[in-house]
């Protein structure tokens, strides 16, 4: 054999080795080898509802760090009694501080949606309807309950939130009176 084929056995021989290693390894306790997660959001950073999607893309000890994608359709009921449905994204990043099955569960988000806006034509004296978009931000402090392996998990939580003037004419405001439930599959 010559000094090329060694080197690249060798080389096979070392990549083999550290695969099968990292791959018997042992994780420690309380450590998600389910990091990603579907479910259904009720109230919370979503607004009414929302399908969800989520990754916990860091852990180190107790702490983990997880963001959250959703969509979802509100109805936008118009004046002339006709109902609308207008699209919803809540994007959220949380931190979940525990070790086993049970999380305190800290986070912040940013919900974008549709609305309608309905202006006075003075010339005309006709009301003028626009589709404008909205957001807010939404807090949140609460509970959280996910297997480290997967399977079922749930949440709920205390989730004020603080509207934010993306338009002329909109001001800042604080909702303290709101809440959400979360129940889904972690894998």
């Amino acid at each position: 054999m010559n000094i090329q084929h060694k080197s690249s056995l060798l080389l096979v021989l070392i990549l083999a080795f550290a695969i099968s290693s990292g791959a018997t390894a042992q994780t420690e306790p309380g450590t998600f080898t389910a990091k990603k997660g579907v479910y259904l959001e009720v109230g919370g950073s979503s607004g009414f509802y929302a399908i969800n999607y989520s990754k916990i893309f860091h852990q180190k000890g107790k702490l983990k760090l997880n963001a959250s994608a959703g969509f979802s359709i509100w109805p936008n009921r118009n004046i002339d009694s006709k109902t609308s449905w207008l699209p919803a994204l809540p994007l959220e990043i949380s931190a979940l501080y525990g070790k086993s099955n049970h999380h305190l569960e800290l986070g912040m988000g940013f919900t974008s949606y549709l609305n309608t806006s309905f202006d006075f034509d003075s010339e005309t004296f006709e009301t003028i309807k626009k589709v404008v978009f909205d957001a807010f931000i939404p807090l949140r402090v609460g509970y959280r309950y996910q297997k480290p392996e997967g399977g079922f998990f749930f949440r709920f939580g205390y989730t004020p939130i603080v509207t934010f003037p993306v338009r002329a004419g909109k001001i800042w405001s604080f909702n303290p009176y709101w809440a959400g439930l979360s129940f889904g599959k972690s894998f």
